[in-house]
């Protein structure tokens, strides 16, 4: 007889007519290579000779403690050994289950009775009934919050691969025995929220029989456990404050645990006679399974293969028709809840999923027909009703070459594949050339129409050889696409009939735009002095819109403070006179002055009224100023100076023309690179207001008397002589700013400079922003995608602040495809649907930031109201024609939302083809440039929509996955970042990844 000594783990096993089975599995402990473990198995009640097997197991072998107890369920059988068991650790294992003999050896050292306390688990393997082991089954690793929002959503542990502290089973009072399924997961999900550590060992080292007729269970008694343990998950998270639930966040809703717990279940029981109808009712809602369409296909799959005892995924096509129906009924019910399209995506994705486990087979699932294709037997392969999506594995040589996925037109003519193969696949170099006379027929004539091509490498010089072998591999490929046999029904024909008649609907022809855009300004001529700098800044009248609020109420400020009584005052770089004309009339005599013939011209006839105004051409740098002057005014033009000691000579010359107690006042702006912890200009001169009023105050004898400040610029009174105790003055700067102005400006505290980070930086990935509304007002249903328009405005204040540049989806596409390292930081906004607000409040905040923007129309809908929202609420108003122009006209680029707003994973491929073609005609016609950018409306995409998209000309298009672009992704399929309009205005750095930096 084995003695136990004091184990250091005790096995929980509750046994219901066992007989059978509880010897081998009680046998997997006596071999195990660590001795000390203690069995504690307790008889549930059983009536067969489970009792006598046990009993007479345990007389041989101490380290088994046999007990009985009535038939109560497996988890009171638990609860039951639990409390005989002596063992520091505690593992629970079925009576028909076994164990690896090195289990305790590698799962006991993990494990740990300590604070926090600690658990292991490993991975297990099904056992089929006929004693095939099925492949190996691995847990998620489940460190910090993982093993909360796993458990949250379902069991992710099989019971006999977690062995755990006793203390905290007892702490958490064992098993809830009234669940008569789900117990386990139950437990799990308690333990993890008790603030429990989970620890994978990565071996297999557990088995798990299956039996004939018992997989999932009960399915009613296994949904209403779900029910229960997922409303409690819920609840624990609701406690402990954490991350809110959907797709984005990882955490599932309750809802959609419990569709998934149903779907496998109706997938495992594969019962043509279950009532799947009345299984969906108990749950307390269907939800949408939008974005959970690959989890629900893996959920699905696997299902379908633990119900057949099937191992791999592609061994389901064997047995098709068993499982096809359930199957299909079964995204009938999902689709009936969900978004359009959903039940499309779940196929799509089981499709890849079973294809990519072996590419070698050829199968349907409903809408999708899967073709593998040896490259060295190619024939005709018929299109099967009702497919319209089509998955084709290339394979040469028994070899996995290429895979296509796209929409499905027509049969596979051998001319069709070869097209997919090398203009989808890039996989030519696999096709063999046939040696027909056919085909070298075809290579004459192809050769021969490249005669030009030939000659010309012929008679040049240079890498001869290389063009040479690409004119030969294009004349190879398009020969053999011509000998190759097709029909009028094969896929590329009817195709090419599609699109033919879709080129018949007449469409105006594209207008050439009206007025100047943006792009097309006169390069200016090349500036060989200062004088003719100036004279070319004012080519044009009023080049820096001196009538605008903003320069009018600096000027009132400047004058408030000119002291009474000045009889002589000499202004410098006056411009055209509109300041002029005011000081003329607060002084006796005004002299003024500037570089520029071309203004002072503009200045004479503006002031030639005023008796009391001289005006000249005065290059105060170089030249002497006129003496004695009781007023000096020099505004707006000292920071052109080329440094500090210019500026400083400039300063003295000042200084030296004001009689004593005379007064000298200046007005200049605060600009970044001078002042950078403080909102300023990004202009590029070498310094602003700061560094000018040091200089001028370090003159002898001026002394600072009063000062305005505003945020933007300040405003200097110097007095050649004593000054008792100077005056500050906080006012406000004249709003609103002109957009040409409020460009330039960088507000709030230090960031990085665009030219800084344009030098310094480069990035391998462009966040691309999605917006919809920009509006304070609306229905709260939507208040997701609705921004207020003031924190758009400190959002892309933050932008401008951290160095980022806009680029347009045509400059986006161009980057990517270049593969090269892009410089700065890019960034890319976008708007859905065209809505008005982005015509009277987006735009204009985005024109003050210098900041360009990508915006998505519903053809059909322009000038109307989004009707896709009238559930919700007060449907919200979209832009016209003439609103979309104007905007192109400023430069504002716009693509295709599709015509209806209709989710793309919705529509046939004919009837998406032709309402994606109709709306990419639209636009080009109403805007007379090209359009190749779409957004996909909801971001609904799938198998067949990139394809369909580039057959109607479009060269990039856009989804709602939130992520940054980068390189590698495809370009019908980039994602982008939603900035959400329920969520704090700090969550907008830590989306841009700038966690933490100021923003407001």
């Amino acid at each position: 007889m084995v003695i136990a000594a004091t184990p250091d783990i005790s096995f929980l096993i509750p046994a219901y007519n066992a007989a059978d089975t509880l010897a081998e599995c009680l046998a997997s402990l006596q071999q195990q290579s660590r001795l000390n473990w203690q069995a504690v198995v307790v008889d549930d009640g059983s009536t067969d000779r489970t009792w006598e097997v046990l009993e007479a197991i345990a007389k041989k072998d101490s380290r088994i403690l046999p007990a009985r107890q009535p038939n109560a369920g497996a988890a009171a059988a638990r609860n039951h050994a639990a409390r005989l068991a002596v063992a520091p650790l505690l593992c629970m294992l079925d009576a028909d289950d076994w164990l690896d003999r090195t289990f305790i050896e590698n799962m006991q050292p993990v494990a740990e009775d300590a604070s926090p306390p600690v658990i292991s688990y490993c991975a297990y393997r099904r056992v089929a009934p006929d004693g095939r082991l099925m492949q190996v089954e691995q847990a998620p690793i489940l460190t910090g919050d993982a093993a909360k929002r796993e458990f949250s959503s379902f069991c992710a542990l099989a019971i006999h691969t977690v062995v755990f502290p006793r203390s905290l089973f007892e702490l958490l009072g064992g098993m809830d025995e009234t669940l008569q399924t789900c117990e386990d997961w139950d437990l799990w999900l308690r333990m993890a929220f008790a603030g429990a550590e989970f620890r994978r060992v990565d071996k297999c080292l557990a088995l798990y029989r299956m039996k004939s007729g018992s997989l999932s269970g009960d399915p009613t008694k296994m949904m209403r456990d779900t029910i229960r343990v997922t409303t409690k998950a819920q609840a624990l998270q609701m406690q402990q404050g954490l991350a809110a639930e959907g797709p984005e966040t990882g955490w599932i809703t309750p809802a959609v645990s419990q569709l998934r717990m149903l779907a496998w279940v109706i997938a495992a029981k594969c019962d043509p006679t279950l009532d799947v109808a009345a299984l969906a009712a108990l749950l307390p809602g269907m939800p949408d399974a939008a974005g959970y369409e690959n989890l629900l296909a893996g959920v699905i799959l696997h299902g379908l293969q633990t119900g057949l005892f099937i191992d791999r995924a592609d061994d389901l096509i064997d047995v098709s028709d068993k499982w096809q129906p359930t199957f299909l009924l079964l995204i009938q019910l999902i689709q009936k809840h969900s978004f359009p399209g959903t039940g499309r995506k779940i196929i799509e994705a089981a499709s890849w999923h079973i294809s990519a486990a072996n590419p070698l087979r050829s199968f349907r699932l409903g809408n999708v027909q899967v073709v593998s294709v040896a490259l060295e037997t190619l024939s005709r392969i018929p299109k099967a009703e009702p497919s319209d999506t089509l998955i084709m594995q290339a394979l040469s040589g028994g070899q996995h070459v290429g895979s296509f996925v796209g929409p499905f037109w027509g049969d596979l003519s051998i001319r069709a594949q070869i097209r997919l193969i090398m203009h989808e696949m890039q996989a030519d170099e696999h096709l063999q050339t046939p040696p027909t006379l056919a085909y070298i027929s075809s290579w004459s004539k192809e050769a021969l129409r490249g005669y030009r091509a030939f000659g010309g490498l012929i008679i040049r010089n240079g890498r001869r050889r290389g063009r040479l072998e690409r004119l030969l591999v294009r004349i190879g490929r398009n020969a053999l696409l011509a000998c190759a046999p097709s029909d009028k029904q094969d896929n590329d024909a009817r195709l090419s009939d599609i699109l033919r008649n879709l080129r018949r609907d007449p469409t105006p022809p594209l207008p050439k735009p009206s007025g100047p855009r943006p792009e097309e300004k006169n390069a200016a001529p090349p500036i060989r002095s200062e004088e003719e700098y100036w004279e070319h800044i004012f080519e044009r009248p009023d080049p820096w819109n001196y009538v605008s609020v903003y320069e009018q109420v600096k000027y009132a400020q400047t004058l408030s403070l000119i002291p009474e009584g000045i009889e002589k005052a000499l202004e410098l770089a006056c411009a055209e006179g509109i300041f002029t004309e005011k000081l003329a009339q607060k002084v006796g005599r005004l002299t003024a002055t500037d570089i520029s013939q071309r203004a002072v011209d503009r200045a004479l006839e503006r002031c030639h009224d005023h008796r009391n105004v001289e005006l000249r051409v005065l290059d105060f740098v170089r030249q002497d100023l006129p003496p004695k002057q009781d007023l000096i005014i020099c505004s707006e033009v000292l920071y052109y100076m080329k440094d500090e000691e210019m500026l400083a000579a400039v300063c003295r010359k000042m200084a030296a023309a004001l009689k004593p107690n005379g007064y000298l006042i200046t007005a200049h702006a605060h600009i970044r690179q001078d002042e950078p912890a403080r909102t300023g200009f990004d202009w590029g001169n070498p310094f602003g207001v700061g560094t000018i009023k040091q200089v001028l105050a370090a003159q002898p004898g001026l002394a600072l008397e009063d000062t305005i400040e505003t945020e933007l610029y300040a405003i200097h009174r110097f007095r050649k002589g004593p000054v008792a105790n100077p005056v500050l003055r906080i006012e406000d700067h004249g709003t609103p700013l002109d957009a040409d102005v409020a460009k330039h400006i960088i507000w709030g505290p230090a960031g990085v400079e665009r030219e800084a980070a344009w030098t310094t930086e480069i990035t391998t990935s462009v966040p691309i922003l999605m917006y919809h509304r920009i509006a304070d007002e609306g229905p709260e249903a939507l208040r997701r995608f609705r921004t207020p328009p003031e924190i758009f405005r400190k959002q892309m204040q933050f932008l401008r602040r951290q160095g980022y540049y806009t680029v347009t989806a045509q400059t986006l596409a161009e980057l990517l495809r270049s593969g090269k390292p892009i410089q700065g930081r890019p960034v890319m906004l976008t708007f859905d649907d065209a809505y008005l607000d982005f015509f009277t409040d987006a735009f204009p905040i985005l024109a003050e930031n210098d900041f360009g923007a990508d915006v998505f129309v519903v053809t059909d809908k322009v000038g109307g109201r989004s009707d896709w929202d009238s559930a919700y609420g007060e449907p919200a108003p979209l832009m016209s024609w003439s609103n979309i122009q104007e905007l192109h006209q400023k430069g504002i680029s716009f693509g295709s939302h599709l015509a209806t707003h209709t989710p793309a994973s919705a529509i046939d491929n004919e009837a998406l083809l032709a309402e994606a073609t109709l709306s990419r005609n639209t636009l080009q016609s109403r805007l007379g440039s090209s359009v190749e950018s779409i957004a996909l409306p909801y971001g609904a995409t799938d198998f067949r929509v990139p394809s369909i998209l580039a057959h109607a000309g479009y060269g990039v298009a856009f989804t709602t996955q939130p992520e940054k672009a980068t390189f590698s992704d495809n370009f019908f399929g980039l994602p982008r970042l939603e900035v959400r309009g329920d969520r704090p205005l700090e969550a907008f750095p830590e989306l841009m990844g700038l966690p933490g930096a100021f923003i407001g």
